[in-house]
This record gives structure tokens, C-alpha cells and sequence, in this order.
């Protein structure tokens, strides 16, 4: 049994925000491949599906983000789960927009959510780490992460998450490769290598000059003919 954990805040008000591409993440899995209904449990929403022969228990904390950790604990304690057996979807400003990574422990970068999932857990988790890209400033990231994605956002965003979903039976079966190639097949399409052909051009031919009139005398073509 895997636990994956989709970080956010809860309410209407956060539901855009960057911060949330997590939960988005979660909830895009969930409709696509069938899952249950999410009910409340664990303080936050939970929902059970299968992915590739393996349960996947799909949670969405409503503690909010810098107390996630709580929910996380309580869910793994109930199952009786291990660390290695819980993946964490969350944003990423290291990362550019539309840019996924995946990554098995490591710390929490001073992110909320994680910083909170260490406390509780320990760092020995996996990521899905989804880029949405750094304000410039370290100042800023707070507003920019609690702000909603911009409308030029929503191509990538779409891709992005329709790829997460792409790829979830693959990760839940381990293979992380396949799971980032599933999802580069969204945001990044390989070109097609038919291309159309050029339109064959014939050769210039050098054109044959016109007949010169020959009005030389009988006499002078005999002369000529034995030079």
C-alpha cells in the first residue's frame, strides 16, 4: 500500500494558488483512474483507488500547509506505513514552470509543508516536486505562492497535471523514469520527424542553340567538305 499526499491549503480562497498544485495533482489521479470518493479522515480528505496492481491511498491534509505533517502521521500510523511508502506532490520555485522532478528524501528547502512532514515522519520520503517557477526574490515567495496561477499558466498547468495522471501507474510501480516521460509526452511533445518533402526541382538544361541557315555556295561545301 502507497500513501500519496497532494499538498495545499483548504478553502475556495487557496484553490488557484500556486501552493495548491499538489491537491491539483492528487484530484486530477483520482478522476482519471476511478478512485473513490475523497471523505474526511485523518484531518483531511482521503480517497482509495488502485494503480498498476497497487493501492494507493490518495490524501489531501486540511490542516493547512505548515501543519500537513499531522496528517501525514496520522495516516501512516493507522495503515502502518513507512516512510518509503509515502510520496509528497508539492510545488516547487526551484524549479521552472512545467518542470516535474522526482526525488527520494533529502530536506524540506524551507518549504512549509515538508518542513511540517519532516517533523512528523522524518525526511525519508519520495517528491514529485512540480515547478511553478521563483518570483526573483526571496521576499516575494510568499505572495507568489499564495497567489493564484496566472491565465498564461493554464496551458502548461493543464499539461502538466494531465501528465502527472499520464504517468501515476507507473510511479506507483516504481519507475520513476517512465512516470517523467509520461509526463514530458504532455509538456514537451517530440516533433515529428515526417516532415514534407521539398517538391523535386528538374534540372536547368542548357538550351540547344537555333540552326544557323547554311547559304554557302554548292562550290564552297565541296571546298569544305575536303579541308
Amino acid at each position: 500500500m502507497q500513501l500519496w499526499v497532494g499538498l495545499g491549503n483548504p478553502g475556495a480562497k487557496y484553490a488557484g494558488n500556486r501552493h495548491n498544485i499538489g491537491w491539483m495533482a492528487v484530484d486530477r489521479i483520482a478522476g482519471d483512474h476511478g478512485f473513490a470518493p475523497f471523505r474526511s479522515k485523518f484531518q483531511g480528505s482521503i480517497s482509495e483507488g488502485t494503480l498498476g496492481g497497487e493501492k494507493v491511498l490518495l490524501l489531501k491534509p486540511e490542516t493547512f500547509m505548515n501543519l500537513s505533517g499531522q496528517s501525514v502521521g496520522e495516516a501512516m500510523r493507522f495503515y502502518k506505513l513507512e516512510p518509503p511508502d509515502v510520496t509528497v506532490f508539492h510545488d516547487e520555485i526551484d524549479l521552472a514552470p512545467a518542470k516535474v522532478r522526482v526525488k527520494a528524501g533529502g530536506g524540506h528547502a524551507g518549504h512549509n509543508g515538508l518542513r511540517s512532514i519532516h517533523q512528523h515522519i522524518g525526511p525519508h520520503y519520495d517528491r514529485v516536486r512540480l515547478g511553478v517557477g521563483h518570483p526573483g526574490h526571496k521576499d516575494r515567495v510568499p505572495g507568489y505562492v499564495l497567489s493564484d496561477f496566472a491565465k498564461a499558466d493554464a496551458e502548461w498547468l493543464d499539461d502538466v497535471l494531465r501528465g502527472v495522471s499520464d504517468g501515476a501507474v507507473e510511479l506507483a510501480r516504481g519507475d520513476s523514469g517512465k512516470f517523467l516521460n509520461a509526463v514530458a509526452l504532455r509538456t514537451a511533445p517530440p516533433r515529428s520527424s515526417k516532415s514534407t518533402p521539398k517538391a523535386e526541382t528538374a534540372p536547368e538544361v542548357e538550351p540547344e542553340p537555333a540552326d544557323t541557315p547554311d547559304d554557302r555556295s554548292p562550290l564552297q561545301k565541296l571546298v569544305d567538305k575536303f579541308r
